[in-house]
This record gives C-alpha cells, structure tokens and sequence, in this order.
C-alpha cells in the first residue's frame, strides 16, 4: 500500500516528516488538509487526536513527527537517522525533545501572532496545496479563524514576546554549535539535526517547503527586523538544511 502523508503544507513538524521520506528515499502520497477542517479526516483515522501529521501505511496509522520517524527507522532501515551507540541515541532523542517542546511552539506562536494581523498574506499559506475555493473560504472566515487559532494556540503580545526570546536562546546555541562541527550529534546527520532545520525552517524560507513565503516587503515589520539582526546566527542553520534536504 502507497504511503500517505496527512498534513498541512504550512506546519514545520509535517517538514520534518516530509525531509525524513524524501532523506529515505521512499514514495509517499501527500493529503493536504486546510486547518479546521482536517479535524474530521484525522479522527477518523486516528480514533482520537485531530492533530497532524499522520501517516498511513500497510493499515498501520501513525500520528505525530516523532512517532513517525521511529516508524520509518524501524521499517525503512537505509540511512538511518539515528546513530547506532546507545549514549548517542539518548543524546539525539533529547535534542529532539528539547526542539520539540520549545522550538516548535515557540516559532509558532511568535510567527502566528503577526501574521495572523495580515490576513492576504497568512491566507495562501494556511491554504497551501489544497483547492483554490479555500482561500476564498478562508478569507471569509478570517475573523473567526484568527479568533480560535489565538485562543487554542494562546496566542498574544506577552506569549509572542515570551517566544521570542526561547527562538533567541536556541538559534544562538544551534548556531554556535554549528559553527564548530557539522552535525548536532556524532559524526553524521541524525534526527536531531533534522527536528532543529524543520521546525526553524520558516526562519530562513528554503524553496523545498511547499508553500507561498511571502515577499520580505509582505513580511510583518517586527518579524522582519529580527530576522535581519540574526541573520548571521540564522545561516549555519540554513546551511545544514541546505546540505541534508
């Protein structure tokens, strides 16, 4: 059975798992969901949570990035993305939970909470690879959506400057390290390496995420100015991504 990908195009943790197919080699089917109204889809397969991504394969349905990437290890062994040493797995398994418990939703809510104010341009994003009529819809809805996804994801001003400030301390720790070797782990590109380039991956619009960047005069003023003070910190992380995607 042809392996399924359900996903938004704009989410950074359906980057991960779309970096480790495409890193394996393997075949895949994408299903893009326009956020809201994937919730129906995604229970229907899981039986429970709404969130993606999700993965089906061989009847098997797997839910969440890191759950994916086990999955994909254990039946897809070539290129592997863990070490073989056991106090190297460990290491890359925290790194990988450090990320995706602060980078993920850190980028996120601080991303969200000025794009959201600029809807013509959130729009085509969130709307990515799914028909052109939802955009439309989207656009409708707009003041509704920007209502829920604020209050799920809690996002605001003290949440967005929080978030900030945690995207700071970890694009200044990855790009040091960085700077010094080439991998986060070891001596070759594991997981670790692949969770921090996805889920920052939005910082530095690489053309392989499949959707619509903005133009940088399209890009809200504070977002902008940050990213400008650290592009230098922002690059060596760019350019593992450049060099493994």
């Amino acid at each position: 059975m042809a392996i399924k990908l359900y996903q938004f195009c704009i989410s950074h943790y359906c980057e991960k798992v779309r970096w480790a197919l495409d890193y394996k080699g393997i075949n895949y089917q994408t299903v893009n969901l326009l956020p809201g109204q994937h919730v129906n889809t995604i229970r229907k397969l899981t039986g429970a949570e709404s969130s993606v991504p999700v993965l089906e394969h061989d009847g098997q349905i797997i839910q969440g990035s890191g759950q994916i990437l086990d999955y994909l290890d254990k039946v897809f062994p070539d290129r592997p993305l863990m070490p073989e040493h056991p106090d190297l797995q460990a290491r890359v398994l925290e790194w990988e939970q450090k990320l995706d418990e602060q980078a993920g939703p850190a980028l996120r809510t601080w991303v969200y909470h000025y794009f959201l104010q600029r809807p013509k341009v959130v729009v085509p994003m969130l709307a990515a690879g799914t028909p052109f009529y939802n955009r439309i819809l989207l656009s409708l809805a707009f003041s509704r959506v920007d209502e829920i996804m604020r209050k799920w994801m809690k996002i605001n001003q003290k949440t967005a400057d929080t978030s900030q400030a945690t995207l700071e301390a970890l694009v200044t720790e990855l790009a040091e390290i960085y700077q010094q070797r080439r991998f986060l782990v070891g001596d070759q590109f594991t997981r670790a390496d692949l969770t921090a380039c996805s889920l920052l991956a939005p910082l530095f619009q690489p053309p392989e995420y499949p959707v619509p960047w903005p133009k940088p005069a399209k890009i809200p003023k504070p977002v902008q100015a940050w990213l400008s003070e650290r592009q230098a910190a922002i690059e060596p992380i760019a350019a593992v991504y450049r060099q493994n995607r």
